[in-house]
C-alpha cells in the first residue's frame, strides 16, 4: 500500500546504479519509504548475487541491466527507463540515506526543480569525506560557482532528485563519476531553479569504493572547463538557494 505523505498526487522514481553491491542492499533497501512508487535497480554487470538479493528484498523492482561502465552511464540508462514525476537518485552502497528522500521531495513540491544534496548545508555532514577530497570538492565548487554564477556548497555529491519533465534539458552524455558535476551545471544552464537540501554522508558499509580522487577529480575539473564552451552560466541573480 503506498502511504503517500504528501498533498500533492505524485509518483516518485528511485534509481539505484549498482555493481556487486549484494550485501549493502539489504541496509539501502530497509530506509527506503513505503510510500515510493517505483525502485529501478540499474545493474553494471555484477559478479555476485546483487539482483538476486534486490529481488528478493523487493518483488516489484525493475531491473536494468547497463549496457556500457561507470556511474554516469548508469543513472542515464535508469533515468530514462523511469517512470515517475520525481527522480531521485540514491547510491547502493549505504553511504546515502533513503529516509531522506522525503525531504528532496518536499523541496520540489515546494517550488524547486532540482533538489541538490549538500554535506556541507546546515544541518549535513559526511562520515566519509578524507580532508583531501573535502579539499579538492571545495575548490571545484568555487570554481564552478565562479565560472556559473552558482552559490553551491558541495559539487561533487550524488544524493539528487528532479522533476523528470527538466531530464531533457539536462542533456546528460558522460559515463562516469563526473556525473553528478555534469548534472549541476547543466541545471544551472539551463536556468532551474536549484534548491539544496542538508544531507548526511554516512561511510559505505561493506566493499571497496572504486573512486579515485585523482583520477575522477580530474575528469571533474574537466568537465567544469568543457561546459563553459556550451552555455553562459546561471543569469544574475542565480537560482541556487537553500531549502526551506
Amino acid at each position: 500500500m503506498n502511504k503517500q505523505p504528501f498533498a500533492a498526487s505524485v509518483s516518485v522514481s528511485v534509481i539505484v546504479p549498482a555493481m556487486n553491491e549484494a550485501e549493502n542492499l539489504p541496509h539501502v533497501f530497509a530506509t527506503l519509504p513505503d510510500w515510493i512508487d517505483e525502485v529501478i535497480l540499474v545493474d553494471g554487470n555484477s559478479t555476485d548475487d546483487t539482483v538476486a538479493v534486490a529481488r528478493r528484498l523487493r518483488p516489484d523492482l525493475r531491473v536494468v541491466v547497463q549496457s556500457r561502465r561507470g556511474k554516469g552511464n548508469a543513472l542515464i540508462e535508469g533515468f530514462q527507463a523511469a517512470r515517475g514525476d520525481i527522480i531521485v537518485m540514491i547510491d547502493a552502497d549505504g553511504s546515502t540515506d533513503g529516509r531522506e528522500i522525503h525531504s528532496f521531495v518536499s523541496t520540489l513540491l515546494n517550488g524547486a526543480d532540482f533538489a541538490k544534496g549538500s554535506r556541507y548545508a546546515p544541518g549535513g555532514g559526511s562520515d566519509d569525506l578524507s580532508p583531501i577530497r573535502s579539499l579538492g570538492n571545495k575548490v571545484l565548487t568555487g570554481m564552478t560557482n565562479l565560472l556559473y554564477g552558482t552559490r553551491y556548497t558541495d559539487l561533487c555529491y550524488g544524493y539528487n532528485a528532479f522533476w523528470a519533465r527538466h531530464l531533457d534539458s539536462l542533456e546528460l552524455d558522460c559515463d562516469g563519476f563526473e556525473i553528478e558535476t555534469l548534472m549541476n551545471v547543466r541545471a544551472a544552464q539551463a536556468g532551474l531553479i536549484i534548491h539544496e537540501v542538508p544531507s548526511h554522508e554516512r561511510s559505505r558499509i561493506h566493499g571497496v569504493s572504486n573512486l579515485n580522487a585523482v583520477r575522477d577529480g580530474w575528469r571533474v575539473l574537466k568537465t567544469i572547463m568543457r561546459e563553459r564552451t556550451r552555455g553562459a552560466g546561471v543569469p544574475a541573480p542565480t537560482q541556487v538557494a537553500l531549502a526551506k
